[in-house]
């Protein structure tokens, strides 16, 4: 068993060198600290295009030398570990000094791919834990790595997962489970809260150092700008409406989007109590501590704003004018209604915007939250629908048509509908071949549904990683038809209608 932090290795036996560019801010940004060693760590899962990123494959993760730095055993050349200070709302309701409770930055690394940050979550106890023990356990380091992965290759902007690294040392939550880490790889992992931290503070000394590095390092091209700071805010901004109507489009659930959960960068940040839509209901919360509904699928959009708000807020002294911050959040609702309009028009195959359109999508959701359709077996198999009803009710055209219908209990609702969507797809000469194939390119087949995740846990639980991979290697491939994976695209089975997650989850 392993019990001490050891020494560094060296560079070429590693294969990862370090540097730390959060680590030049002032120590009030940080505490340095050393990861608590995981005893006895076996590798669970590694995502060999995450590892692409930093230049590694994922046979060179798997060695022990670099699987002990990853999971906080060694130290490698120029890590500096360390942990970041940072505040925050929580549902809503100002919460104070948080940080990273159990997550600690080895550093960044050069590569092909510009900068990323190297993050390990469950890497043990840091001054920030608030009563914590600092530790990750296997379930929500699996559905992490997942989701992380999943995500990306969805297209949506989102954090990485590299690796996961397991051990058998117990850590209690609701009951005994394991330990594990999960090593994240970003551009930065500095948040909403990172800014409200010094604004509350009233240290706008800090507050303006932190700006102008994230600027330096992330958005070079606005230092020049008469106002900085609000271009800034207008854009993270647009990001994160960007980022909210992606999650919207593929019926993705955040379920904690509190203001220390928000990537300044717009990325998918932080994967706790997460789904994907199932049976349609827009008020649908994922996450089981959410009693009042906050962070409901509906809500998401709404919240996303509230947090860009508080953002500006943040910034406010650097901005120095109320109207010129509150522009710079104006940007926010037309940045999502645009973007989610273009994504809603690409899912159902349109290739022209018409006035309408908001119409029909409109009565889409509707006949959708009335029947509670699947989500995305929905649009999967709307790409399968004729402009012109085939008249041979044997044919395939016409079979595709009758199960797209049989998702609905209100067929009649259906039918309605599916005049006017025909008569839209008609109205712009829509071809049925090359449509399907634009559709399938936007519409996944695969999502990671809570129950996948469950079967997976319960493997992995038992030291059987094959259904981890498995899921990974489908959900990297989300549009294909992995016609040998069928089963991983049905209807969920009636106990997954049982799966509850939470903040501990």
């Amino acid at each position: 068993m392993q019990n001490s932090i050891q020494p560094e290795l060296h560079a070429e036996s590693s294969g990862l060198t370090f540097q730390n560019a959060f680590a030049a801010l002032p120590p009030a940004f940080y505490t340095r600290l050393m990861p608590t060693p995981l005893p006895a760590p076996y590798l669970v899962a590694v995502s060999a295009s995450a590892a692409a990123l930093v230049g590694l494959s994922a046979e060179q993760v798997a060695r022990p030398e670099l699987l002990a730095i990853l999971t906080g055993n060694q130290i490698a050349p120029g890590s500096q570990p360390l942990s970041a200070v940072y505040s925050g709302h929580q549902f809503g309701v100002w919460a104070g000094q948080l940080g990273d409770g159990r997550a600690i930055l080895l550093g960044d690394v050069v590569s092909g791919n510009g900068t990323l940050e190297v993050q390990l979550k469950g890497a043990g106890k840091t001054p920030y834990s608030r009563m914590g023990d600092g530790r990750a356990v296997l379930r929500s380091s699996i559905r992490e790595f997942l989701c992380s992965e999943a995500m990306a290759a969805l297209g949506i902007p989102t954090t990485r997962a590299l690796c996961i690294t397991g051990s058998d040392q117990t850590v209690v939550r609701e009951t005994a489970e394991t330990a594990a880490v999960v090593t994240r790889l970003a551009p930065s992992f500095i948040r909403f809260g990172s800014f409200e931290h010094w604004y509350y503070g009233q240290r706008h000394d800090q507050l303006k150092l932190l700006a102008d590095t994230v600027i330096a390092q992330s958005f070079p091209e606005l230092a020049a700008l008469e106002q900085p700071y609000a271009a800034l805010l207008s854009e993270v901004t647009r990001r994160t409406a960007h980022m909210i109507a992606h999650w919207q489009a593929v019926g993705f659930m955040h379920g904690v989007m509190n203001t220390d959960n928000m990537s300044i960068l717009g990325l998918t940040l932080d994967y706790g109590p997460f789904g994907f839509m199932e049976a349609f209901d827009a008020k649908h919360i994922c996450n089981h501590t959410d009693q009042q509904g906050r962070y409901s699928y509906a809500m998401q959009p709404q919240i996303g704003e509230w947090n860009c708000y508080a953002l500006g807020q943040a910034l406010l002294p650097l901005i120095d004018d109320v109207e010129t911050t509150k522009a710079a959040l104006a940007v926010y609702q037309p940045a999502f209604a645009e973007h989610f309009q273009s994504l809603l028009r690409a899912k159902l195959g349109l290739q022209t915007e018409q006035a309408d359109d908001t119409t029909l999508s409109d009565a889409l959701f509707a006949i959708l939250q009335a029947s509670h359709v699947d989500f995305t077996l929905f649009f999967r198999s709307l790409g399968n629908f004729t402009v012109e009803p085939s008249t041979d009710a044997h044919s395939p055209a016409a079979e595709a048509e009758h199960t797209l219908r049989d998702l609905f209990i209100d067929r009649d609702a259906f039918d309605a509908w599916a005049v006017q969507y025909r008569a839209r797809l008609r109205q712009e000469n829509s071809q049925d071949q090359p449509r399907k194939l634009a559709m399938d390119q936007i519409n996944p087949k695969y999502v990671l549904r809570n129950y996948l995740a469950q079967q997976a846990i319960e493997k992995a639980e038992q030291k059987d990683f094959s259904e981890v991979a498995t899921l990974l290697q489908i959900l990297q491939h989300p549009f294909d038809e992995q016609p040998e994976y069928e089963r991983y695209a049905e209807l969920p089975p009636d106990w997954a209608q049982h799966l509850e997650v939470s903040c501990s989850s």
